[in-house]
């Protein structure tokens, strides 16, 4: 876990989240988060962080697999919907 946030929202520092794959010695990453409100649909900021995320991880050679937004509702995979 790299972020805990509020009810509306969380800062999430790609550098931590690249400092943990590199100390792992990972090529490859899956990012998963909750909507505790159910809603399944990705915000505007999960859009950009996930795109932020990607290209920073492809500078070091990290291929980001898939981010997964969860609830009670199911999930929704950014891989599935084509939008990686």
């Amino acid at each position: 876990m790299v972020s805990s946030g509020g009810i509306t929202g969380t800062v999430v520092d790609i550098r931590l989240i690249l400092s943990i794959a590199l100390k792992s010695l990972s090529c490859g990453l899956i990012l998963a988060h909750t909507h505790p409100s159910g809603n399944l649909k990705p915000s505007k900021a999960d859009i950009d962080l996930t795109v932020n995320i990607k290209e920073a991880a492809k500078l070091m050679d990290i291929r980001m697999l898939d981010h997964l937004i969860i609830s009670t509702e199911g999930f929704f995979s950014f891989n599935d919907k084509g939008q990686l």
